[in-house]
């Protein structure tokens, strides 16, 4: 294994990275990083998790020296937040040991923070198109001094919509600049279309020649499961032996939520990370996960890219992803580092097609998924689940029955009473009796008032009843009789104003 010193790193870099137990380089930095400090334009293209952050990030903190001047020098730029937060961190941690400053620039965050970094005189911004574009419109983000730019993920960032803000972004910083683009796939029109960016860039592919598209330290089983049986098959999976933190993708976000309530009411610990959730939450989401106060996080493709935790021993594909750049971004979550990884793809009768296409580029002899249930042996032993395993650590808790008898009538009539100790009597009359129709509410002590209000109380409009002799009834039968409700003041038999 070759080391950063051998490389030509500054010896304060070395000695960060060696504080984070990293000694040995991979061979993405092996291949470019020599190549990138004299200032040579790169293409990087290598498997998910095998260093490219710190590829790309040591030459550029390297490249600014060691005690820059403040203002913006250098601008890494990628496709979403939670990867700028990954990339920031490991550029923090590259500049430890030197004064120089990073930034993290991205949306779904206060504005007030972020440019008061940059008006402190930060060097190193990492950001988002939108927040940059929007800063730098405001006059408050400066790039014209941004001799180092990087494209992160540059397929996301030139694809998919990317073009215009990336183009405007260039425009900004100066003509004669040292540009690297880095991901895990790079097809040949995105190429075509780095190059439009870049001066006579070196296209490099780390990679070993006997080796598939897919990384080989990851272990990969497609299952064609029924939808309403995914849940519990999950739940299986996630008591599996050795199983360690665990990535879950779905397509939706409403998916995505209904799966952490569930898996939350079956007893594990679960946490999100969807386009619903504010960046405060899904920061906090993310940092329970990587700090290990929760073993199983849900999220969108909105995170496929900005998950770099060591330990992640299981991806599982809630549903199928469009395509195998998808997919391999997805699994690329576990494998990391050269440890070992399970990914688990569930695949929908109407998704056949899908798995077919992905099957196909990546080569990997499965053209038909095993059909598999909760129940079905094959999942027990393919991913070490012990024997009588059920969908559920944790018994939801019982609801206790309340006991209720009838209340007595005088219950009722005391519960009813008013302040004072008065009661509050429904008194019921029909127009038969000649008394008011409908229900009068008489306040008292007893009935003796009643009578007397009657006495004084008006027929109201339209009472009585039809003796069937007009034109309107011809079955002899009374109309049925309307009924008002009217309050009287106790002891009074004038009516309350409004009644």
């Amino acid at each position: 294994m070759t080391t950063f010193a051998d490389l030509g790193v500054d010896q304060d870099i070395v000695e960060a990275l060696s504080a984070r137990g990293i000694n040995d380089s991979f061979p993405i930095q092996e291949q470019t990083i020599p190549l990138s400090l004299p200032g040579q334009d790169i293409i990087g293209q290598a498997k998910t998790g095998t260093g490219k952050t710190f590829g790309f990030g040591i030459p550029v903190v390297q490249r600014l020296g060691l005690d820059p001047e403040p203002g913006v020098k250098a601008l890494i730029v990628v496709p979403t937040r939670e990867l700028a937060v990954q990339v920031y961190e490991d550029i923090d941690m590259l500049t430890s040991n030197r004064p120089t400053s990073v930034v993290a620039i991205y949306g779904g965050k206060a504005y007030e923070g972020q440019i008061e970094q940059l008006r402190a005189g930060a060097q190193i911004v990492v950001g988002t198109p939108g927040r940059l574009i929007d800063l730098a419109g405001q006059r408050l983000l400066d790039l014209s001094n941004a001799h180092e730019v990087v494209l992160d993920e540059a397929d996301k960032m030139l694809d998919l919509g990317f073009l215009p803000d990336i183009e405007k972004i260039f425009q900004k910083v100066p003509a004669i600049r040292h540009t690297q683009l880095f991901s895990a796939t790079m097809p040949g029109p995105i190429v075509a279309l780095a190059r439009r960016f870049m001066s006579s860039p070196i296209h490099i592919r780390a990679s070993d020649p006997d080796e598939g598209i897919a990384q080989a330290n990851i272990r990969h089983l497609v299952y064609r499961t029924h939808a309403l049986d995914k849940d519990e098959v999950i739940a299986r999976i996630l008591q599996a032996e050795g199983r360690g933190k665990t990535v879950i993708f779905t397509r939706t976000k409403r998916a995505a939520q209904k799966l952490v309530d569930e898996l939350s009411d079956r007893g594990f610990n679960a946490g999100a990370v969807h386009g619903d959730m504010s960046q405060e939450a899904r920061e906090r989401s993310m940092g329970a996960f990587k700090a290990g106060k929760k073993d199983v996080l849900i999220a969108t493709d909105v995170a496929a890219r900005g998950i770099d935790v060591d330990d992640v021993t299981h991806v599982i594909n809630h549903t199928i992803p469009d395509d195998e750049k998808s997919y391999l971004h997805r699994v690329g979550r576990t494998g990391r580092a050269g440890k070992t990884g399970i990914a688990v793809t569930f695949v929908d009768w109407e998704d056949l097609h899908k798995w077919a296409l992905i099957n196909r580029a990546l080569d990997f002899g499965k053209p038909e998924p095993v059909e598999t249930y909760s129940s079905s042996p094959h999942l027990y032993d393919e991913l070490d689940i012990p024997e009588g395993t059920k969908g559920r650590i944790a018994t939801a808790p019982r609801t206790q029955s309340v006991k209720t008898q009838k209340t007595p009538a005088r219950a009722v009539d005391a519960a009813d009473e008013g302040e004072g100790g008065t009661k509050r009597r429904r008194r019921r009359r029909r127009a038969g009796q000649q008394e008011t129709v409908g229900a009068t509410f008489t306040e008292g002590t007893d009935d003796s008032a009643g009578p007397a209000a009657a006495e004084d109380e008006t027929p109201a409009e339209g009472a009585g009843t039809h003796d069937g002799a007009g034109k309107e009834h011809h079955d002899g039968k009374p109309a049925a009789a309307r009924r008002r409700r009217r309050r009287r003041r106790s002891g009074t038999g004038s009516p309350t104003p409004g009644a």
